[in-house]
């Protein structure tokens, strides 16, 4: 990787290391990043608000908002054909959402459904957005669910819905939502689905590795991020910078964005042991390890009760019991490379 801006302790310490990119343009300890799938944390937050003001509950259905995944069919077993389906045992629920249980995302093996959302643009990619929310839900539910809701995990497509969702809930966009419930609070100021027009300069380009280097894949200042809103971006991916992100965290750990009950469960697994299936997601992810409310959770070793996720530009943050938080972020696609840093900094002292 070119560089790095982290943090590690209970307190917010930024340190740079190394450079923006192979230029050698400066890295900032401000700089904005491309967060991905740590943006699913954000968002559960916000959905578990919604939760407590009783404007949903964790069981409830989302079909009176989302419609479009009513009557739901799910495949006889996960490799069959896609008419080879039977009605879904129930509906889809918020917990389902929040759990990666709802029957949607990653299918780890060649099959039917798999080539299928593949052929549909739906597969987890770090590639941005490239239509509006609805457009990407009507494709979504064209598909049949992968297992009955509740009774499988798939990763990343529920927070997708989770985004769309929220703003029907709230009844205004999923941004505006995420500003006044989440950003504000906790006092993010750099964290959204856009960069400002007179902060782009902060925005790093981000890269995939090649064999021959790192290949740019957003430009610097540019990109996906920047002007306008191409389109209703609620199931999009943030960005934000290590000082807001460990904001966000902080405000989360000390209460001001949600309860200690709802905390509590978000950073505790939530997921049976009969479906942690060495089939749903990459082979050893269950191993000492649990999904709560838009975080793993580690459920074993010396790190037990630590919670935390990634980003698919490589990003990264975790948080141990005692209130220790750690994050971490690069702007280079997930690679063996980037996989082994982030292994490493989970055998830090916690």
């Amino acid at each position: 990787m070119p560089g790095a801006v982290a943090t590690i302790g209970a307190d917010v310490s930024p340190v740079v290391v190394g450079v923006a990119g192979p230029d050698g343009m400066p890295l900032r300890a401000d700089a904005i990043f491309r967060i991905q799938s740590m943006t699913k944390t954000v968002t559960a937050v916000a959905a578990l608000q919604l939760v407590e003001r009783g404007g949903i509950g964790l069981d409830d259905s989302v079909e009176p908002w989302l419609p479009e995944l009513a009557e739901r069919r799910v495949l006889r077993h996960p490799s069959a054909g896609l008419d080879d389906t039977v009605p879904a045992d129930r509906a889809i629920t918020l917990r389902d959402l929040l759990t990666n249980q709802s029957g949607y995302g990653v299918i780890p093996i060649d099959s039917p459904l798999q080539r299928a959302i593949a052929a549909a643009g739906l597969e987890p990619t770090n590639l941005p957005a490239d239509r509006g929310a609805q457009e990407w839900l009507e494709a979504l539910a064209t598909l049949p669910l992968a297992h009955q809701p509740g009774r499988g995990w798939r990763y990343h497509l529920s927070f997708g819905i989770l985004g769309i969702l929220l703003g029907r809930i709230a009844g205004v966009p999923a941004t505006e939502l995420l500003r006044t419930s989440v950003f504000e609070p906790a006092g993010m100021r750099d964290t959204g689905f856009r960069v400002p027009a007179d902060q782009a300069h902060r925005l790093l380009p981000a890269y995939r590795r090649s064999g021959s280097g790192l290949d740019e894949v957003e430009p610097a200042g540019g990109g996906f991020h920047s002007g306008p809103a191409p389109f209703d971006e609620s199931h999009s991916e943030l960005v934000s910078t290590v000082a807001d992100y460990h904001a966000f965290l902080r405000a989360l750990l000390d209460g001001r964005l949600i309860g200690p009950e709802l905390l509590q469960q978000l950073r505790t697994d939530q997921v049976d042991a009969e479906v942690k299936t060495p089939d749903s997601f990459f082979p050893g992810f269950w191993d000492g390890t649990g999904w709560g409310f838009g975080a793993s959770v580690v459920t074993d070793g010396p790190h037990r009760g630590r919670f935390g996720w990634s980003g698919g530009f490589g990003t990264d943050y975790y948080v141990d019991p005692d209130g220790t938080i750690c994050i971490v972020m690069t702007q280079v696609e997930m690679d063996e490379q980037i996989f082994g840093l982030l292994a490493e900094l989970q055998q830090l002292p916690g």
